[in-house]
């Protein structure tokens, strides 16, 4: 595990342009060990910036159950948690919708789940944020069916953009066999009530045994959160 480590941190050093020109090395002008400038602009190129992360469901929502049992809310909120800590080691601010086993409405709300999605939704826009990443899990009727998706909504060029780099780090971060492709859709509510560019990552499938095996245990989360920082990261370093 400290040797994967290793490598997600020399990933995400070769993810800065920086990290490119000196070929993932942190040397300066003539290899004297000293930043140039040009460098430290680089290097800076993702503080400042901000990115909400959406741990989808909680509370009375368990979202879907797996084949083994496991709510989706609760990986969710476990990646969700492990992408914050990971973001926020690159110097970028990172806004939690939630950060426990919550749902973000009133327990008098007489529809907590339209009062929830309308809560997130104004997180994510007050936030004023580069980009929302919200984290789910997904399921099919046939167990076969298995691999991350990455989806956003059809008239944000931007939204596209980001979950093709998602979607190409999940690939290869999770080590894919049959890999999808990001896919548009204008239905999520999500999608639909944010002006901030949002996308859903599906990061598994709760309903393929292997999958929901895997995805239940805190070495693959670990796994899961590392490749969407990556991507987030060559989200903002192509921006």
């Amino acid at each position: 595990k400290g040797v994967e480590r290793a490598a997600m941190e020399e990933r995400v050093w070769n993810e800065t342009v920086g990290g490119r020109e000196n070929g993932g090395g942190l040397v300066g002008e003539e290899g004297t060990g000293e930043e140039t400038n040009e460098e430290k602009a680089d290097r800076e190129t993702a503080t400042g910036q901000v990115v909400v992360v959406d741990a989808g469901h909680g509370g009375n929502d368990p979202g879907k159950i797996g084949v083994n049992g496991v709510e989706e809310k609760q990986v969710n909120l476990s990646i969700a948690l492990k992408l914050n800590a990971l973001l926020e080691e690159q110097g970028i601010t990172a806004v939690m919708t939630r950060e426990s086993d919550t749902g973000l409405y009133e327990e008098d709300d007489d529809n907590k789940k339209q009062s929830d999605m309308a809560k997130r939704c104004q997180v994510i826009d007050d936030a004023k944020a580069l980009l929302a990443v919200s984290i789910h899990q997904n399921s099919y009727t046939e167990e076969s069916v298995k691999g991350p998706q990455v989806f956003y909504h059809a008239a944000s060029q931007e939204g596209k953009k980001a979950a093709e780099y998602l979607q190409e780090a999940l690939n290869t971060g999770l080590s894919v066999e049959r890999q999808r492709s990001i896919k548009d859709n204008n239905t999520y509510y999500l999608l639909k009530n944010t002006s901030t560019p949002t996308v859903i990552a599906e990061c598994s499938f709760l309903s393929n045994p292997e999958e929901a095996a895997l995805i239940a245990t805190e070495e693959y989360q670990e796994k899961v959160a590392e490749a969407l920082l990556l991507g987030i990261l060559s989200y903002i370093n192509n921006s």
